[in-house]
Order: structure tokens, then C-alpha cells, then sequence
């Protein structure tokens, strides 16, 4: 494991937490909700095991995903051996927004609930909202809810990059934008749980594409995995991997199009940088992990120069847990 200061080199070999829970601890279960899938694992004395993973169900009734993740708990734990009776608390790092409803948690996630962008945005369901905190305290005895942002910056700052750093971030480029946010120690939540979400800024004119939440034009709408597939099929692009593989053929078009979408990252990374005083800033997701090598120089490079007095020194690195940080931060969340 790193000391509290230490960064990875961008390309050296991950060194990930071995977490084992005390032989007297009752297991847990650790649910991890993207807008692509939902991995589940359990967590007790002889480590995390069991991990059993679907796509996210997005279709029938809007507790079809509630229903999914209690399934996939009783799957994890006969992988794992453990009754289900026995898992005595229930860790969800998931993606977001969240909207409180009698005190409980739904969510109106903009890559999950059709009903908020319409049909327009192509999804199979027309949900408002999807259950999530009632059904499952319902089915376990303790049950504790966080943004995704703020499950993986709790694991990035016990394991991972942001160890020892007060004032930092963690940002995730995937299937949608996502941030987890902590300032003088303190992981900021907002009245539902849903700092963190710059991913719905807006930070750039180009109101080209429309995004799961409604708004057109957005951070996420622009740069979030499913928007370069939706963006950029018609350039002969038909995904994230084939724009990126296009520019490591030195495809000018490609080059120029990652280029643009880097700007409207780094100009969310310097809002965050300069709106909060942050340190560090450690960035994972699918996109940002598997181009990592191309994305960080270009990141850090828009950075430059910028208000020196606020921008000076601070780090933007990779996830010191690399792509398994969604997995770490449903853990950290039900381990002390």
C-alpha cells in the first residue's frame, strides 16, 4: 500500500488494498451502480470476494433496479458462502442525481430514468425516478447510500491518491461525469447528497447534444462516454474506443475532436480547482483509464498558466485504484 503521500507513476502497476474485515465482523455487502452496470460484492473477514455483475436494468417498473441489486446480494453471497442472513449492512456507491422522497433515497439519473430527457434520449422506460433506499431497507437490515463520486473519493482518500490530501477531488470520465468533493477535510454532501455533480455545468457554447437530465449542452452531455458515441457516430466514430484509436493513427479529425473534449474538461477541472482551493485531483472511468496516457498530459496542459495563484501545484493524477476504484468505493462505504 502507498504512504499517505505517495503517487503512482501514471503507467506503473496497480497496488491494491487487501481489505479483510475482523474475524468477529458480521460479512457486508458492497453494491456499486453505474449507468452501464451493477456490481455487487461482499466484504468480510476472509476479503472482498463473490463480485457478480449485469447491465443496469433500465426496463419494466420503476423498481426494477431495486429488485436487481437485492437479487445480485443473494447471488454475491452463495458465490461467496455466506448466507444472506448474515450480511449485516449494505454499502451503494451510485451514480446520481438523487432525490429524497419521505426522508429515503430515488434516483433521477439522467443515464438510468428515460423520463427526464424523453424519448429523444433513447432509453427504455419513462421513469421520473428509480427506487433504490426503500426497497432495499426494506430487504436488509442496514443500508447506507452515497453519490458514486463520494464512494470513490472515500477510497481514494483511504488507498488510493488522495491520501493525506484535505483539499481534493475525485473526477470520473465514463458513462456519465462524476465528482466527489472534500474541502478541509470534509467530504461535502449538500442537502440530498448531490455535491459533486459539475457534470451538469455548463462550461462551453456547443449546445450539440443533449444530455440524459434534460439539458442540452452540458459537461456530461459533451464528454461523457455515451455522448462521444452519440456525437461522433456520424463522423465514423461508432464509440469512445474507436475516436481514441483513430487518433493513436494520428486521424487529425480524431486528434481535433479529443482535443475539444479536453477543453471542456479542463475548463470543469480548473472550475473545480479554483472554486474550492483544491490540491489534488485524482480522475478514473472507463474513458479517462483507458486512455489515460493521451488524456492526462492534455488535461494538465489546459491547466497551465491559468491564475497561477490558485492553479500553482496542484496535482491532477490518475486513480491510484485504477478501474477498480467504482469497486473500492462501494467497500470504503461499509468499512470502517
Amino acid at each position: 500500500m502507498q504512504n499517505e503521500h505517495s503517487l503512482p507513476s501514471d503507467s506503473a502497476p496497480l497496488v491494491l488494498p487487501d481489505i479483510r474485515l475482523p474475524q468477529s465482523a458480521a460479512p457486508v455487502a458492497c453494491v456499486d451502480i453505474g449507468g452501464t452496470k451493477v456490481a455487487v460484492s461482499v466484504a468480510d473477514a476472509a476479503g472482498v470476494r463473490g463480485k457478480v455483475s449485469e447491465p443496469t436494468a433500465k426496463e419494466g417498473s420503476n423498481d426494477a433496479l431495486a429488485l436487481q441489486i437485492i437479487r445480485l446480494v443473494g447471488e454475491s453471497a452463495a458465490l461467496a458462502g455466506v448466507a444472506v442472513a448474515e450480511i449485516a449492512s449494505v454499502g451503494v456507491s451510485s451514480c446520481g442525481p438523487f432525490v429524497m422522497r419521505e426522508g429515503l433515497i430515488e434516483l433521477a439519473a439522467p443515464n438510468i430514468c428515460g423520463g427526464l430527457a424523453g424519448t429523444a434520449r433513447g432509453l427504455p422506460n419513462t421513469w421520473d425516478t428509480a427506487l433504490l433506499e426503500a426497497p432495499l431497507r426494506a430487504a436488509f437490515p442496514k443500508v447506507r447510500v452515497e453519490n458514486d463520486g463520494i464512494g470513490a473519493l472515500e477510497a481514494e482518500r483511504r488507498w488510493g491518491a488522495l491520501q493525506g490530501i484535505e483539499n481534493c477531488a475525485y473526477v470520473t470520465w465514463s458513462t456519465g461525469i462524476g465528482m466527489g468533493l472534500c474541502v478541509d477535510g470534509r467530504v461535502l454532501r449538500g442537502k440530498n447528497g448531490n455535491a459533486g455533480h459539475a457534470g451538469h455545468t455548463f462550461v462551453s457554447d456547443n449546445l450539440d447534444a443533449l444530455c440524459g437530465c434534460g439539458n442540452v449542452g452540458d459537461v456530461e452531455g459533451l464528454v461523457a462516454g455515451n455522448a462521444i458515441a452519440r456525437r461522433f457516430a456520424s463522423h465514423g466514430y461508432a464509440d469512445a474506443a474507436a475516436l481514441f484509436e483513430a487518433a493513436y493513427a494520428q486521424d487529425a479529425r480524431a486528434i481535433a475532436l479529443i482535443d475539444d473534449l479536453c477543453h471542456v474538461m479542463g475548463r470543469t477541472l480548473y472550475n473545480l480547482i479554483v472554486t474550492l482551493d483544491l490540491q489534488r485531483i485524482s480522475m478514473g472511468g472507463s474513458v479517462f483509464w483507458h486512455h489515460r496516457a493521451y488524456l492526462l498530459p492534455r488535461l494538465r496542459a489546459f491547466l497551465q498558466g491559468k491564475l497561477p495563484s490558485l492553479t500553482d501545484g496542484v496535482e491532477v493524477v490518475a486513480a491510484g485504484l485504477g478501474d477498480k476504484v467504482g469497486d473500492f468505493a462501494a467497500v470504503a462505504l461499509v468499512t470502517a
